[in-house]
């Protein structure tokens, strides 16, 4: 669960600094082998939703929540809802990405 909960912060905090009315839902599905988590907000503009460049550059203090995402779940991507937008990111049920680089 500690993957699940460090994406979640990620995406609640991009929600929070890159639109203007901040998330406004929250949803979290458990089910069979995966985590679904997905952060809804008002704003339907999904294009400005992509990995940061700064994610590659080890020195910089911000723009790694969709690379953190990425390397931990095991897809994400956003989906456009009746009301704006939600980014979504799914990860395994039951082992961190930490067991999972260990071979475990």
């Amino acid at each position: 669960m500690d993957d699940a909960v460090l994406v979640v912060s990620e995406l609640v905090g991009n929600a929070v600094r890159h639109t203007t009315a901040g998330p406004d839902c929250l949803t979290i599905e458990i089910g069979g082998d995966q985590v679904v988590v997905a952060v809804h907000d008002p704003e339907p503009d999904d294009a400005r939703v992509h990995l940061s460049e700064a994610a590659a550059d080890p020195l910089a203090e911000s723009g790694r929540g969709l690379w953190l995402a990425q390397t931990l779940a095991r897809r994400w991507y956003v989906e456009t809802t009746a009301v704006g937008k939600a980014v979504v990111a799914v990860l395994p049920r039951g082992k961190t990405a930490v067991s999972r680089a260990a071979g475990s």
